[in-house]
């Protein structure tokens, strides 16, 4: 597959292993590979795989472990002859100096090509700040790769604005990336049970929220199949604007969702960031030369916030024909560094009863919606327990128990990485593969599959259903002498894997692979 091989060698250059693509044709058949050279770059790619043991991984480990001259890096430097002969002659060519530092320039004046850490050598040696400043702060950042060949791939692909680690924004589309809470919003911009959306981008980025502005027209209705715009309000208020503008987006934005919730209809609002209001708030507060609170946010932070999300609920509208409206409000807080301490967070954890808490961790394992289930929670499953009861009797027990799980693999994990996963016993060995399962088969979702973009919660309900009758029916097999490595590697489970692509109108399905679990699990 050359999109996979294309992927892979774009997913190795963002955790900074350099590899090379080839193309091969064998019998009429094109084949390609993705080379990693180098000891660099293979010791790089060994201790980014923490995988336990594996028979391949043990045979690098062994080329690691011995002490065998080879060639270490592929970075090098396309730096010419002529330019590395004109910085020779310019330092009066000290020809020993640099045989001392063992760089023999007459193989790079006949074309050899540098290393950055040669280059760098190079420069210190010939008395060049210039060449060495390059050397060192910049092409530590940088491979200088040889173009060989340029290919237009002539596609309609998503473009994505994303935050790099250690780094600055980087734009990227078909590979695996690193994506924030804008594809979150869009979501629920989509699959809302609302009639109408209002999105405010408060102090947002000009690029992200032109994202929003460019990405909304296109956004189909899937209920209705028109564009999302028509039943959408958008309000951009960039980070460039006016102060007092960006507070008054929010207020603007709210009064908007008001005026059609007293229509009748449902509405959802999405405030992104609300971090943003709040500093806007500290700002004029400042210039108004008021007592500043905590981290020189104004005194009445909370208050302003409890009104803002207190505005939300369902109401009967004044009027002769009782209309029932509804207006929800989705807000991101964005704490600087993801510190939950912040004043902003904690006066709206003191507002709100729902809490999404989004983690760079799970981003960084490509795991999307990178939402923690230890941190987040809901208060409103009491309120719930009514409709729970008569929908799905056994989904608040499930919805227990796959909690419990997850949270006894947090604790286990700590030993796993002392130890390994073989020491554990085979009972918490089998809480390890329910919780991986639940986060992987149950939590982990692509917001750009067509079918895996929305799940009804009857699929919901069952799919939880299918993982947790695995785990009941792998504890019973442990019991009667089932191993547990046997357990793990049963066909039925890439059936529970792959049951989050089976359409809503093939739930059926959903049922064959229950009778699977009972027939492999029999012991």
């Amino acid at each position: 597959s050359h999109k996979m091989a294309r992927d892979l060698t774009y997913l190795c250059s963002r955790i900074g292993i350099l590899t090379r693509l080839q193309k091969k044709v064998i019998d009429q058949r094109i084949h390609y590979r993705v080379f990693i050279s180098g000891r660099d770059e293979i010791e790089k790619f060994y201790n980014y795989c923490n995988i336990g043991n594996y028979e391949k991984l043990e045979k690098v480990k062994i080329y690691l472990e011995k002490d065998k001259r080879g060639y270490s890096n592929v970075d090098i430097v396309p730096l010419s002859p002529t330019k590395i002969e004109e910085l020779y002659n310019q330092a009066n060519r000290p020809y020993q100096e640099l045989k001392n530092s063992g760089i023999e320039i007459y193989n790079y004046l006949q074309g050899e090509l540098m290393r950055p850490k040669t280059l760098a050598s190079f420069a210190q040696q010939i008395g060049n700040d210039s060449v060495r400043h390059i050397a060192v702060n910049h092409l530590s950042h940088v491979y200088c790769d040889k173009i060989v060949d340029i290919q237009e791939i002539d596609n309609d692909e998503p473009v994505y604005d994303i935050e790099v680690p250690e780094g600055h924004n980087f734009v990227g589309g078909i590979a695996p990336t690193i994506f924030h809470n804008t594809v979150i919003q869009h979501q629920l911009a989509k699959w809302a049970d609302a009639e109408i959306i209002v999105y405010v981008g408060c102090g947002e980025r000009g690029n992200e929220m032109t994202d929003v502005l460019m990405e909304f027209p296109h956004l189909l209705d899937p209920k209705s199949g028109e564009p999302l715009m028509k039943r959408a309000v958008l309000i951009a208020n960039t980070s460039n604007m006016p102060v007092a503008a960006r507070e008054a987006s929010v207020y603007t934005g709210i009064t908007i969702a008001e005026y059609f919730r007293d229509m009748g209809y449902s509405v959802a609002l999405m405030a992104d960031s609300t971090s943003r209001w709040a500093e806007a708030m500290r700002e004029i507060s400042g210039r108004l030369e008021e007592m500043p609170g905590e981290e020189g946010y104004p005194a009445y932070l909370g208050t302003r916030i409890a009104e803002f999300y207190e505005r939300a609920g369902r109401v009967i509208c004044l009027g002769s024909d009782s209309r029932e409206g509804a207006l929800s409000v989705v807000g991101a807080v964005s704490p600087p560094g993801g510190d939950l301490a912040d004043p902003v967070v904690q006066a709206t954890l003191r507002v709100v009863k729902v809490f999404w808490s989004l983690e760079a961790e799970l981003a960084y394992a490509r795991h999307f919606p990178a939402i923690s289930w230890l941190n987040s929670y809901s208060l409103y499953i009491e309120d719930l327990e009514d409709y729970y009861r008569e929908e799905a009797p056994e989904w608040i027990s499930m919805r227990e128990s796959a909690r419990k799980i997850l949270q006894q693999e947090a604790e286990l994990k700590e030993i796993v990485q002392l130890i390994g996963i073989d020491a554990l016993s085979p009972d918490n060995r089998l809480i390890m593969e329910t919780a991986k399962s639940i986060r992987e088969d149950f939590l982990h979702q692509s917001a750009f599959h067509e079918i895996d973009t929305y799940a009804s919660f009857n699929k919901q309900y069952k799919m939880l259903e299918l993982v947790m009758f695995f785990h009941k029916r792998a504890e019973e097999a442990l019991k009667s002498g089932m191993a547990i490595i046997d357990i793990a590697t049963l066909p039925v489970r890439e059936e529970i894997a792959r049951a989050k692509y089976i359409s809503e109108s093939e739930l059926d399905k959903l049922e064959e692979i229950k009778k699977n679990i009972i027939a492999q699990t029999e012991f």
